[in-house]
């Protein structure tokens, strides 16, 4: 009985793998699952979905892989659990991955980018007469010193001509961010567009006193969130790097089937979560981050080499390289499905 029952759960992964059109893998025909750790570099939240999906839905296992997940605080020590094999996969900052190949030698690279544009932004109130980006100059912004956002501002500005002598920077954690925004203690804060954008209209902020300011709408060409792989792991178990790639491309696909499933699934893995704040999450990362023009029509995961290129320059601006990281040592595309199988109808 145990037996037909085992039979019945792998055959029951295949067909659902077989319905999104992709193959399965190897290590399920054989029976041997393989065991691989995944690195949140924060909590998790809808941003995550895809992820969570493939994990909760039997995508993972569909490849053969057995998927377990712990938390770092933050891009860094993700990337550092990855670079010392503690985690053979971590989903982090790409910019974070690039700051960290300026500063070592460690081969660690992305396999499958999962935010084609990267969601920082400048969060503004409309009552204090913000309403495009030339409007920050001679207002107060709030940031996070050392943050990526504030790395990659200073290109930004450079980009729109805006003047950072006229800015008032007030230095603050992201604690305390959609606090001092919604009090008026700041009139602009920069954090991730589907974060505090969302967080100051659930505390009562109106949706139309809002100004949501994209880096990506204003000539930022940075990536977001991006699967980064152990070198050693993928050297041994290539075939094990790309079921986890076709892995997520099937997770994407469940979710945007079935958003309030992904957001039901992510509810699960959240201490507390209300669950049309975390629809209302999903749905501006599936629309500003995810399905681009861009991904539409180059398919899911890939990079443009050239505008990878441009956006490590971009960082550097911020942060002053000592070694200058090249798009190919940030990004390996030798794991990722063809085109056609990464395309979403």
């Amino acid at each position: 009985m145990l037996m037909r029952t085992i039979q019945t759960i792998i055959a029951c992964c295949i067909a659902a793998w077989v319905c999104l059109g992709l193959p399965a893998s190897r290590a399920v025909e054989t029976g041997h699952p393989l065991a691989v750790r995944l690195s949140f570099d924060r909590p998790i939240t809808a941003g995550e979905a895809p992820v969570v999906v493939a994990m909760t839905d039997g995508v993972f296992s569909a490849e053969g892989l057995t998927v377990t997940s712990n938390m770092a605080a933050g891009s860094p020590e993700a990337i550092a659990r990855v670079a010392s094999g503690a985690s053979e996969f971590a989903l982090v900052d790409l910019n974070a991955l690039i700051r960290f190949r300026s500063q070592s030698s460690a081969p660690v690279k992305a396999v499958f980018v999962l935010f084609n544009k990267a969601p920082y932004a400048i969060v503004a109130r409309k009552s204090r007469g913000i309403h495009v980006l030339s409007d920050i100059e001679g207002k107060t912004l709030g940031m996070a010193p050392g943050g990526l956002s504030a790395g990659l501002w200073p290109a930004l500005a450079h980009q729109n001509e805006i003047r950072l002598d006229h800015i008032k920077q007030s230095p603050i954690s992201a604690a305390v961010r959609e606090p001092m925004l919604s009090a008026g203690q700041v009139d602009a804060v920069t954090g991730f567009s589907y974060l505090a954008a969302v967080d100051l209209r659930d505390r009562g902020v109106p949706a139309d006193d809002l100004a949501v300011l994209r880096f990506s709408d204003y000539g930022c060409d940075a990536y977001g969130f991006a699967v980064i792989v152990n070198p050693a792991f993928a050297e041994k178990q290539p075939d094990a790097v790309k079921g986890f790639v076709r892995a997520l491309i099937g997770g994407i696909s469940l979710t945007l089937r079935d958003e309030g499933h992904a957001v039901d699934q992510v509810l699960t893995q959240m201490e507390e979560g209300s669950r049309d704040l975390e629809l209302e999450r999903l749905h501006a990362v599936v629309r500003d981050n995810i399905m681009t023009d861009e991904v539409n029509r180059n398919g899911l995961g890939a990079v443009d080499p050239a505008r990878l290129e441009r956006s490590i320059d971009q960082v550097g601006e911020g942060f002053k390289f000592a070694k200058r990281p090249h798009a190919a040592d940030i990004f390996d595309d030798r794991f990722l499905p063809p085109r056609a199988d990464r395309l979403i109808n």
